[in-house]
């Protein structure tokens, strides 16, 4: 468990260090205000996979997938992630283009999104049985599935017909679940360029770091309590920009990047420095 742990923090440092030399290349070969935007759509990417993570935490649980078929899931999941986004993308780059005013419908989901994350839901909405989940119900009524595991195979054969594993309902339930996500994030990387390469560039860097990163995120993730509002605060700044710029005003990328920075890493801080305190005053028994 610790070699694997050392080796997802390095695979996570690998991909932070080249998402930064990409960004740094983009400075350098197209301009600054180019760097600036993939950093920004960079940063906001990484914070909302945070929640992605926990959704795939909570679907490896709920369908008991075994350590050593997570791995399968999760590339099979990644690989599908970067198509369906790229295609993603691609419609909301040609949205724009073609009707400006799609900007505020963006802009909606963002302010939407923001305000689901800041206002606190009740007890009993924050616990779900997966059971009663839409995307999990339609994963299973979509596939004729069996209810036991075949190793790590998607598929295996029942009086001679092929039928899918949980395995591989998990996976197109993770799918599906991303595509979901990717409404908010999508939309988000949109209100900080128009530009589709960045915008295409730092979903793609954020996705492929994603596979380590669950694994450093799996434990610490639960720690990070104020990350979330940190992430609804942006979304809810990225969308009010959008809209002010809908009607002309100018908010400038360093700016946009400022603020999108601020509030991660406070958020992050403000969540580490209060476990601080809290791991100190706990006494070993032992």
């Amino acid at each position: 468990q610790e070699d694997i742990y050392k080796q997802a923090i390095q695979r996570t440092i690998l991909w932070v260090g080249l998402a930064v030399a990409f960004g740094s290349a983009l400075g350098i070969i197209v301009d600054p205000a180019t760097s600036e935007e993939f950093f920004a759509g960079y940063l906001v990417e990484q914070s909302l996979s945070v929640d992605n993570l926990f959704v795939f935490l909570l679907l490896f649980e709920y369908f008991k997938v075994p350590l050593s078929s997570q791995d399968r899931v999760l590339n099979w999941g990644i690989y599908g992630a970067i198509v369906m986004r790229a295609l993603m993308i691609g419609l909301g780059a040609a949205a724009l283009e073609k009707f400006h005013a799609i900007l505020l419908v963006f802009a909606a989901i963002l302010v939407y999104s923001s305000a689901k994350t800041l206002i606190p839901e009740d007890e009993d909405e924050e616990e779900e049985d997966l059971n009663d989940n839409a995307i999990v119900k339609f994963s299973r009524n979509l596939i004729d599935s069996v209810d036991e595991f075949d190793g790590s195979n998607f598929f295996t054969m029942v009086d001679g017909v092929k039928k899918a594993t949980p395995l591989f309902i998990c996976m197109v339930s993770l799918e599906i679940s991303d595509v979901v996500f990717a409404v908010d994030s999508i939309p988000a990387v949109f209100g900080v360029t128009s530009n589709p390469l960045v915008v295409f560039s730092s979903n793609m860097f954020a996705i492929m770091g994603l596979r380590s990163l669950y694994t450093i995120l799996s434990k610490a993730a639960t720690d990070l309590k104020y990350l979330e509002p940190a992430v609804g605060i942006v979304l809810g700044f990225i969308g009010s920009k959008m809209i002010a710029e809908y009607f002309g005003a100018e908010i400038p990328t360093e700016v946009a990047l400022g603020v999108v920075a601020f509030f991660l890493t406070g958020g992050v801080a403000l969540s580490v420095a209060e476990k601080g305190p809290e791991e100190d005053g706990e006494i070993d028994i032992d």
